[in-house]
């Protein structure tokens, strides 16, 4: 079996670049055997790089018609349903009406009473939000961060748990946090036990590598380490924005993988609770 799939996949219905059949061919021509497309979600609301609510159908039925034109890659149907407290929530029966063979959990926005701020948005963009949310206390975001993401995974229903430490991403160079710090490495473990419990998947993702926002993937090796000691299964994937990313540096995520003692990873999720596990 081509142990090579991809079940982050963003198209021009939210904020990809290319359509489902280009993302389907290029995923064709480069051996996959699998293709997931997880359109950005936060029904019953949208905003500009999210699937607009009256786009919905449309997409199902552009992804499930490019599975018709492509029988000998496995094409699935999915979202990347953001979780947002008291708005928006990624579970099956949330998303019910529309069938999807596979949800992927995601937090981006970073939340409280005083307003909300993209835990992967720019550098200065992040640092205004945790000025004007948190009064510059960078521990303190951190830690909502995290902790909204154990609150999904206790309140969720979901196949995949995206991205899990994406808030490395503005900190590529140390700027708001040390890795390293006791702090963090606690929030590494608490969240690893938290996806451990939820009986999810958690993706390798190379997408900060490929937009040049990152040098290796998430989770870092220590985060993917826990995930590993608590036999949490994992798939590879890319989170592409472009079709040439289908497959973006994922020799570098089996390696990250294998070094910390994987030696299988899932390449396909042909419905809600199985898993298609393949040698890495």
């Amino acid at each position: 079996m081509n142990t090579c799939s991809n079940f982050h996949t963003h198209t021009t219905f939210c904020d990809g670049k290319n359509t489902v059949e280009e993302n389907a061919i290029e995923a064709e021509k480069r051996g996959l055997c699998a293709l997931g497309f997880s359109s950005h979600a936060m029904l019953p609301f949208s905003d500009s790089w999210h699937l607009k609510t009256e786009k919905v159908s449309e997409y199902c039925d552009s992804v499930r018609l490019s599975a018709k034109h492509h029988p000998s890659l496995a094409i699935r149907l999915g979202f990347e349903a953001d979780f947002i407290p008291d708005f928006t929530f990624p579970t099956f029966e949330h998303y019910a009406e529309f069938s999807p063979d596979f949800l992927i959990g995601s937090v981006h926005f970073v939340y409280n009473n005083r307003g909300i701020f993209e835990a992967d948005d720019s550098f200065e963009s992040v640092l205004g939000g945790i000025k004007k949310l948190y009064n510059g206390n960078v521990q303190a975001a951190v830690e909502r961060y995290f902790e909204q993401q154990r609150e999904m995974l206790q309140t969720g229903d979901f196949s995949i748990i995206a991205h899990a430490d994406l808030i490395r991403k503005p900190n590529e160079r140390g700027h708001f946090f040390r890795e390293d710090e006791s702090w963090y490495r606690t929030q590494l473990r608490l969240t690893a036990d938290a996806i451990k419990r939820a009986g999810v998947a958690a993706e390798i993702n190379t997408g900060g590598i490929a937009r040049k926002r990152l040098s290796s993937p998430y989770p870092s090796k220590e985060f993917l380490s826990l995930l590993f000691e608590r036999n949490v299964p994992i798939t590879i994937s890319s989170d592409a924005h472009e079709s040439w990313q289908i497959d973006c540096a994922f020799e570098e995520a089996r390696k990250l993988a294998r070094s910390v003692g994987y030696r299988e990873t899932i390449v396909d999720f042909p419905q809600k609770g199985q898993f298609v596990f393949a040698p890495l």
